[in-house]
């Protein structure tokens, strides 16, 4: 029957492409890189902090309301293609 479809993998979802398209946005800007599951976030953040203009350590980076780390990957994160990153500025010290 043609409305059998089954994917190759026996019917179970599609397994995940080793590359991601992940959005980094500050709010005012919206940069989109595609990496490898594996690669670390280090270098798309530094990427994103070079062509803002920004130093890597006056902003911090959050996926899901997490802060990210250098260290962490796509995978350790279990980020999907499409999710977005979030960039803040880090806030020092108090007003008083």
């Amino acid at each position: 029957m043609a409305d059998q479809e089954q994917s190759p993998n026996g019917g179970e979802a599609p397994q995940a492409t080793e590359h991601l398209n992940i959005k980094v946005t500050d709010n005012n800007n919206e940069v989109f890189f595609k990496i490898k599951r594996s690669t670390k976030l280090e270098k798309l953040m530094n990427a994103f902090c070079e062509r803002q203009g920004k130093e890597a350590k006056t902003v911090r980076f959050l996926f899901d309301g997490t802060r990210v780390t250098g260290q962490d990957t796509p995978d350790s994160l279990d980020m999907n293609d499409g999710d977005t990153l979030e960039v803040h500025q880090e806030q020092i010290g108090g007003s008083r």
